[in-house]
Order: C-alpha cells, then structure tokens, then sequence
C-alpha cells in the first residue's frame, strides 16, 4: 500500500507538472520553459508571475545611488527555478528562464549605525524572458535574445514598455558581453 501511495504521489506531481506547470521538481531546463509559458501569451505578452518572492531564486540587489544623502532606489532581482543552476552549469540562461527585478523607491534617514537607505515603496518591475530562437518576431519587446517589459507598480499584468530597443536596452548596453545581464552583481551565479 505505501509502495502504491507512493507511485500515485509521484504520478499525480508529474500530472501537475505536465498539466500546470509546476516548477518544483522539473530538470532546469523544463523548469525555465514553465516558467515562460505560464508569464508569456501566444503573442509574447508577458506578466509578473504571483509569488515570485517565494517561488523564484534571489540573485541579489543593487543600490542605485542618490545624492549624497543616500540611496534613490533598490533594484532586487529574483530567478526562476533552475535558472541559476543551469547559468552555474554552463554559463548561460536557457531557453525560458525568467528574470524579476523589483524597483523600490527607497526612505533614507539617519540611525543609529549611520545614514541608512531602506526601502520605502514598490515602483514597478522589470522582467526578461530568454529566448534565443527569435520566438515573438512581430512583437516589438521580444529581440536581442530576450523578452523585455517593464510593468509600473499597480499593474504586473500590463506592460508600459512598448519597444525593447528604445525602452530597455539603453541600460543593459554596457552588460552586452554577458548576454545584456548585469551578471557580476548576483553572487548565486558563480560557481
């Protein structure tokens, strides 16, 4: 009887996984192909997935600097499962692998151990989605090897972005060698 309750748990996670996507116990490289195809339409929409905080790998955090009263913002950036482990592995996000960065607006003041920056307020996210096969030719954010979309704070199902090339890029220019990834700012991705 155990033997059997066994088997119909790991059938039934495997009828989930196939069925809805499940991103828990997939190689990486299923994983990361899930993962774009519960946040991306037909037609290249994307959308900030639910519960990335828990469900999603942290990368790490970066401190974009104010005047010199502190910090103006904090940029978090999280992984979908697998993610990490595959760019570990080979050097590279597969195919499907999806990047959250949450922008906060941040409160400094000063504390006990100094002028401190937190963060105070969400101001939206950005999102990329690997795709090295050109997969949404006609939709304007969709290039480069990447999906990108920015979505403001009161809405993660729409983006504001409208082209890729004028509305992202200009900021990922100086990360083209590691595939338009600020890649040396999240400790998770070295071996």
């Amino acid at each position: 009887m155990t033997i059997l309750r066994s088997a119909m748990a790991a059938l039934s996670t495997s009828i989930i996984a196939t069925g809805i996507g499940c991103l828990v116990s997939l190689p990486a490289r299923s994983q990361a192909g899930s993962a774009q195809s519960q946040l991306v339409d037909a037609a290249g929409n994307m959308h900030i997935p639910d519960n990335y905080r828990t469900n999603y790998e942290y990368l790490g955090s970066w401190s974009v600097a104010g005047d010199e009263r502190g910090a103006k913002e904090m940029h978090t950036v999280y992984a979908s499962p697998g993610a990490a482990e595959a760019y570990r592995a080979t050097g590279k996000f597969p195919d499907g692998s999806v990047l959250v960065k949450e922008v906060q607006s941040t409160a400094t003041a000063v504390m006990t151990t100094g002028t401190v920056s937190h963060v105070d307020h969400l101001k939206g996210w950005f999102m990329m989605v690997k795709d090295s096969k050109n997969s949404h030719p006609d939709n304007k954010l969709w290039g480069n090897g990447w999906g990108w979309s920015w979505f403001d704070a009161d809405n993660k199902v729409k983006t504001t972005s409208k082209d890729f090339r004028s509305d992202c890029l200009g900021c990922h220019i100086p990360a083209k060698a590691t595939d338009w990834i600020y890649v040396s700012g999240y400790p998770g991705l070295k071996k």
